[in-house]
């Protein structure tokens, strides 16, 4: 049994990696990702316990680069379950989906950052009779990704990071970094420091965290457009770690399925704790778990703690969401919309978010996610 999983999870993965590349190259050509077409032959088991009911036709997202890995398994499984459906996921950045989904050219979006109440009167238009709201789908950590010759563990607070993202700190062996890494050897070499090039939920976490754990020295807002003066810019999630794993001396923020397929050191969080935190999937879900539901009604948008100190919790995560219409949604998508989202918020799909890199949304959330779904309209 044991070696049949195995075979079936590096089936999966190289199903993933296929269905990526299509996804990418579609997405740097244009807007109309045309997909893949759906595997034929038997199905996975997850896949086998996807319900289609109601499901046809194309259905056109677009959003988070943050949660592209799991999109794209999800997209495999679902597709070869459910025949003559095509999802096509355009992994471009939450900015774009929001601005997409207002314009009414997807059937959902997926942002790492909630919509803002401006953002939410745009959707009526769309939605007609209901507006949009976030349903949390994917968690994970935001690992600091690193590429420092000689020096394969590191380990920064929140100070030292919103200092070095500010461009305060310049040197790798700075007072700072070395007081929390005594045994390493640290290089007299300059940090280059990389962020995202356009409008990112994950920079708008990433701003979150800085300004809740090291206030006195992250003053911007968090805005998903980078704020600080300096740094250099790479485009999308897969830019920055791309960047960071040619570049030494660099530093960068990225999902950590994009540290973990590259393989890119990362940073292990000194959060106050008893001992610094790695990024990982367990340890984002101890501080995930501890989310509260701050939307009203059918929104289900997340008050996330950045500055837990709990014993082995990442602080540093984001929760993607998948927007959509509660009520409003158009009658020749809305059928593939509550199927396949019924799919990736089953425990199939969760399930497939921690093979992936990524953690489940805590099952007490989730299931108000499931339910909501199932009455969208």
């Amino acid at each position: 049994m044991k070696l049949q999983r195995k075979n079936r999870l590096r089936a999966t993965a190289l199903g993933a990696l296929a269905v990526s590349g299509a996804l990418v190259l579609t997405a740097c050509g244009s807007d109309d990702n045309s997909g893949e077409t759906s595997a034929t032959g038997g199905t996975t088991k997850a896949a086998s316990n996807v319900k289609c009911d109601g499901a046809k036709g194309q259905l056109r997202a677009s959003g988070s680069s943050a949660q592209k890995n799991a999109m794209d398994l999800w997209v495999k499984e679902y597709m070869a379950a459910c025949s003559g459906v095509e999802i096509n996921y355009n992994s471009s950045s939450s900015g774009e989906g929001i601005v997409a989904f207002n314009q009414g050219t997807v059937g959902f979006a997926g942002s790492d950052s909630a919509l803002k109440p401006e953002e939410v009167a745009e959707s009526k238009k769309i939605c007609k009779t209901g507006q949009g709201i976030n349903l949390p789908m994917v968690g994970g950590p935001i690992a600091i990704g690193f590429h420092l010759d000689g020096v394969d563990s590191l380990t920064l607070d929140a100070p030292t990071l919103a200092k070095i993202f500010d461009t305060k700190i310049k040197k790798w062996n700075d007072e700072a970094i070395a007081k929390l890494n005594p045994d390493a050897k640290l290089p007299d070499k300059a940090i280059q420091p990389f962020h995202r090039s356009e409008d990112s939920g994950t920079t708008q976490n990433l701003g979150k965290y800085l300004g809740a754990a090291a206030p006195q020295d992250w003053k911007y807002e968090a805005e998903k457009k980078w704020p600080a003066p300096g740094g250099q810019a790479a485009s999308g999630s897969s830019g920055v770690a791309s960047t960071v794993k040619q570049v030494d001396g660099s530093i960068g923020y990225f999902e950590l399925s994009y540290a973990t397929s590259q393989q890119i050191s990362t940073v292990d969080i000194d959060t106050g704790g008893s001992a610094p935190v790695k990024a990982s999937s367990e340890n984002a879900s101890k501080a995930i778990a501890a989310a509260k539901v701050k939307g009203t009604g059918k929104d289900l948008a997340l008050d996330l703690d950045y500055t837990t100190k709990a014993d082995g919790a990442y602080p540093l995560v984001l929760v993607t969401y998948e927007v959509v219409c509660d009520t409003g949604n158009k009658a020749e998508t809305l059928g593939t919309v509550k199927s396949f989202l019924t799919y990736t918020a089953s425990a199939d799909g969760q399930k497939l978010l921690t093979e992936a890199g990524y953690a489940p949304i805590p099952e007490e959330i989730n299931a108000k996610v499931r339910e909501t779904v199932a009455g969208l309209s």
